[in-house]
């Protein structure tokens, strides 16, 4: 009887061995899934900025595009960026109507409205990625490094998230790289706090539906670099 036993428990060790290493590879498996489905829609949007670049841009057709996007959209990428003029993401990426679920706010920080909406991209409208996209001669990281201050308590809530990629830029960059090493920074921060202030964006991100992609406009090129 006891030798019967010791088999028995024998046995079950190397069934949930089994179960275990089934397990392990099906996670593997899903994960790598999902990298490379992440992967595919990063470089969708690196295609799209280098017909930008070149002036290659698809000519979409917008009232076609407008018709059937009149009661749904599924945009799979959000991007978080500066308000700036110069920096459109939909031009910047050549991408057509209901492709990106855009925020955009002066100096692309992850303040509560903007979180918001990226949290109802990813929770109702499915979106597996977000772009914080930080540019090259950002006034509002301009105005953070330059220390003044600032005429109203609105643009002080403005310039009060890149402070502390500032103090960082003034101890580790020369003078003339501290706004460039501050934009950067503030990207890397901006991204981080994404998942930190948000419960959804976070579960998402750690079940494997949704990406944190970091990266930096160029007003001189037209290129967009992956920074993270």
């Amino acid at each position: 009887m006891a030798r019967f036993l010791v088999m028995a428990a024998l046995g079950a060790g190397i069934c949930f061995c089994s179960s275990a290493l089934s397990s392990q590879t099906a996670q593997t498996s899903t994960a790598t899934h999902t990298d490379a489905k992440q992967d595919a829609m990063w470089n969708e949007l690196a295609a799209g900025n280098q017909r930008f670049v070149s002036g290659h841009e698809r000519h979409s057709d917008y009232v076609a595009q407008r018709k059937q996007l009149v009661s749904v959209q599924h945009p799979r990428v959000a991007v978080l960026s500066c308000s700036d003029s110069r920096v459109p993401p939909e031009v910047v990426f050549d991408q057509g109507l209901g492709d990106l679920f855009v925020v955009r706010v002066a100096g692309n920080s992850a303040d509560p409205m903007a979180i918001g909406s990226l949290e109802y991209a990813v929770e109702h409208l499915g979106t597996n990625m977000i772009v914080v996209l930080g540019h090259q001669s950002c006034g509002a990281v301009t105005a953070a490094c330059s220390g003044e201050k600032m005429p109203s308590t609105n643009l002080d809530a403005v310039v009060a998230p890149v402070e502390e990629s500032c103090k960082v830029a003034h101890q580790k960059s020369d003078k003339s790289g501290v706004v460039d090493f501050a934009i950067r920074d503030h990207v890397r921060r901006t991204a981080e706090d994404l998942l930190a202030k948000s419960s959804i964006l976070k579960h998402a991100h750690d079940e494997g539906k949704l990406s944190v992609v970091e990266a930096y406009y160029s007003l001189d090129t037209g290129q967009v670099t992956k920074l993270r």
